[in-house]
């Protein structure tokens, strides 16, 4: 079954033929953003392949993806900086560089803004931006549904298994029935070398503390505590979940890991940088070196 989007020209196709018999995307057009290749280069043709990676239309409703900044001249991109969030450190590694596009996983312009002016943060950074002809594009939880997107990283930590999609309807996170099951120690290490963390928040169910074997795991990256209510599942793995949800879960078996937010997202960076580097060999990609979760363990 196929169905076209006359937003984006993608051709969605449902079925068994899709990776995991639930959706597969193909994205030809970059949702109007062709003019910003005009009379220079890659604008455009980044934009597509960033479009190709994680077709806009997986993201959800509420979400502010694609371009969110782009001057009225656009540069030519010859440098790219990959961030999680994009703070007043970020943008001066940005502009120390310097890059001509910043691809900021969240997006830094969310909700609408009646006014920019130096004196608010959140401002002060889009028009620093905008007095830098910086390119601003976000491809938050359109990267997150994607095939080999974030939420397939996540569950790489576990390895292999039978996958599915914990909301089928919108391709929003993931589950797989481990081909070797896990203890609750086991699924912790793997979690912790994985994402490269020192510690997790962990709720141990008390059957998994008694030693029952971990064999369904379902993750989402960030705050997915309502795309898990979904999830059938031994284990969870998000970034943050709600006091009382997690009791909930551990009261019914299921243990619960927590990253903190930005920690669930954040090793993607580098995998998402070599698919850009394979496709754009003379443009130069960095992953920042000042992106960082806000809260720290003493």
């Amino acid at each position: 079954r196929v169905k076209h989007s006359a937003r984006s020209g993608a051709v969605v196709q449902f079925g068994p033929r899709a990776k995991f018999g639930a959706v597969c995307v193909q994205t030809f057009a970059s949702r109007g953003y062709h003019e910003c290749t005009v009379g220079v280069m890659k604008v455009g043709d980044l934009v597509a392949t960033l479009e190709r990676i994680a077709p806009p239309e997986l993201a959800e409703d509420w979400d502010n993806t694609g371009v969110l900044l782009c001057p009225t001249v656009p540069p030519e991109i010859t440098r790219v900086l990959l961030t999680i969030d994009l703070t007043a450190a970020v943008l001066d590694e940005a502009l120390e560089k310097p890059v001509e596009l910043i691809l900021a996983y969240h997006p830094p312009i969310f909700s609408g803004l009646k006014r920019l002016t130096p004196d608010d943060p959140k401002s002060r950074l889009v028009l620093r931006c905008i007095e830098s002809r910086v390119v601003i594009y976000s491809p938050h939880t359109a990267l997150d549904a994607a095939m080999d997107g974030v939420n397939d990283w996540l569950l790489d930590a576990f390895g292999p298994g039978e996958r599915s999609f914990v909301r089928p309807e919108s391709c929003q996170g993931r589950v797989a029935t481990l081909a070797t099951p896990l203890s609750i120690e086991a699924a912790i290490e793997r979690s912790k070398q994985h994402l490269g963390l020192n510690g997790l928040r962990l709720a141990v169910a008390s059957r998994h503390a008694a030693g029952a074997p971990i064999e369904r795991v379902a993750v989402c990256a960030g705050a997915g505590g309502s795309v898990l209510s979904f999830a059938s599942a031994d284990l969870l793995l998000t970034g943050e979940m709600r006091h009382h949800d997690v009791l909930a879960w551990v009261e019914s078996g299921t243990s619960v890991l927590l990253t903190e937010h930005t920690n669930s997202e954040r090793g993607y960076l580098p995998r998402l940088r070599s698919k850009l580097q394979a496709f754009y060999p003379d443009t130069s990609f960095y992953v920042s070196e000042r992106d960082r979760d806000p809260l720290i363990y003493r």
